[in-house]
């Protein structure tokens, strides 16, 4: 009778709990089977991008909240600058923006890799997972703007090259340092000006860095005179010049290229140029002689000493002797100069004469230019803290022209008409060169010039 009541309580017992599992089955299976129902087609609880919560969101809903934080995104428009280089490029030609799909895939596939433990884990015991959205460029377009502006801006440095044999330089080139933009840093920058970018600011100007890349060998480190630098620089033009008085400005500006000015010497231009004849290489050219516009060896070479002499007032250096020209010479006004910035020469009594009155050695570099009718002198040496000024440039008693010159030349045709020479008008000019240097008044002089009135003048072919 016992047994019996104990059999039946172990079997009642047995039953309950089956029928208990079996409930929790059903139950479970309902709950799983409701919650997959609920989020069938959605992105799990607890799954976030960037910390916003996407819990229920279908992917399309995920994709359109992040295409409309792209809005201003595609509005955006860059200014990558540096002095006058400049490239724009808009958000949109960028493709700028947060990648939506790429959200919206990653977000619904939360609980959705079809690993079962992987799945339940991140669905029902982690509970919480927060995506990072993918913020993306096309970079390849950025890299090759930014490779074209500083195809523009980046200049190679320069080793100096200094030769010196037979008395002169004969082979010259100053040092340069480079400059090079520094894609990373400029990519740097337009990250951080995408932190900016909203509904109300869309236009940003990027200032592109700009490195200094430095010479290896300095022009200092290439030589023993001192030279290290640029210390005044003169220029003027020569345009509608004839042939000859070409060929002769290039000649006399090469005898004077490559020489050295030692620290407290004099310069002659006529010493250092030489005999200006056919003789070593000078052509006719047109010239004023006793009043008359003729051809005779050499014109042109006042060209060079007025060039030489504007390089010498540009360095501050000491004019030892300096005359001016008896008339306006319309060369020497090109380029923007007033009258009176000029300085003539004639062997052996008129000369041009320049004191290198600096602690260094003082190279002269001439560099004509035949296509562009024009001529520089570089004066290379060591700055010592000098500064030079033309000031109260004046003109006063000007007079008209006289009526144009004919002259007869046997070497033109007949009937032939060539104006050699144009009407100027006189004047007297003045100008006050000043230099200073850490307060202290090195020169201060002022430079006279007496210029007559002059005619136009023509040639003429004459009948035999």
């Amino acid at each position: 009778m016992r047994r019996t009541q104990k059999t039946s309580f172990l079997y009642s017992f047995s039953v309950g709990i089956l029928i208990g599992i079996v409930f929790i089955v059903i139950t479970a299976s309902f709950a799983l089977w409701a919650f997959e129902h609920y989020y069938k087609g959605r992105a799990y609880r607890g799954v976030s991008v960037g910390h916003i919560v996407f819990d229920g969101k279908t992917p399309e809903e995920i994709k359109g909240y992040w295409l409309s934080k792209n809005e201003p995104f595609t509005r955006a428009t860059f200014e990558f600058r540096f002095e006058n280089e400049v490239a724009t490029l808009s958000g949109q030609e960028l493709d700028l923006g947060y990648d939506a799909t790429l959200s919206a895939t990653q977000a619904y596939q939360v609980g959705r890799s079809g690993y079962i433990f992987s799945d339940f884990y991140q669905k029902f015991i982690k509970r919480s997972t927060d995506l990072s959205p993918y913020f993306r460029w096309n970079s390849q377009l950025l890299d090759d703007v930014l490779s074209d502006l500083s195809s523009h801006i980046n200049i190679p440095e320069q080793d100096a090259l200094f030769q010196f044999a037979n008395g002169r330089v004969v082979a010259f080139r100053p040092s340069r340092d480079g400059r090079r933009v520094d894609p990373d840093a400029a990519k740097k920058r337009f990250q951080d000006a995408l932190t900016g970018v909203s509904s109300s600011r869309y236009v940003f100007i990027i200032h592109l860095p700009v490195e200094r890349v430095q010479a290896a060998i300095t022009t200092g480190q290439a030589n023993s005179f001192g030279v290290r630098e640029l210390i005044g620089r003169g220029y003027s033009k020569f345009a509608h010049s004839i042939p000859g008085r070409v060929h002769n400005v290039v000649l006399a500006a090469s005898r004077i290229n490559g020489l050295l000015i030692a620290p407290g010497s004099i310069f002659s231009f006529n010493n250092a140029v030489g005999d200006i004849s056919a003789a070593t290489g000078y052509q006719s050219a047109y010239i004023i002689k006793d009043g008359k516009t003729v051809l005779g060896d050499g014109g042109g070479v006042c060209q060079v000493s007025t060039t030489l002499f504007r390089a010498a007032l540009a360095a501050g250096l000491s004019i030892v002797e300096r005359h001016a020209h008896s008339y306006r010479v319309q060369y020497y006004e090109q380029a923007g100069y007033k009258p009176g910035i000029d300085a003539t020469v004639f062997a052996p009594s008129v000369d041009l004469k320049i004191k290198n009155d600096t602690p260094s050695y003082i190279l002269i570099q001439a560099k004509p230019n035949t296509s562009q009718m024009s001529l520089v002198f570089d004066l290379y040496g060591a700055k010592d803290g000098r500064f030079s000024q033309i000031l109260e440039q004046k003109m006063w008693d000007i007079s008209a022209p006289p009526p144009p010159l004919y002259q007869d030349d046997p070497t033109l045709a007949p009937g032939v008409v060539k104006q050699v020479d144009w009407a100027a008008w006189g004047a007297k000019t003045s100008f006050r060169y000043l230099v200073t240097k850490n307060g202290q008044t090195l020169q201060d002089q002022t430079f006279y010039s007496s210029f007559r009135p002059w005619q136009a003048v023509y040639l003429r072919g004459i009948s035999n």
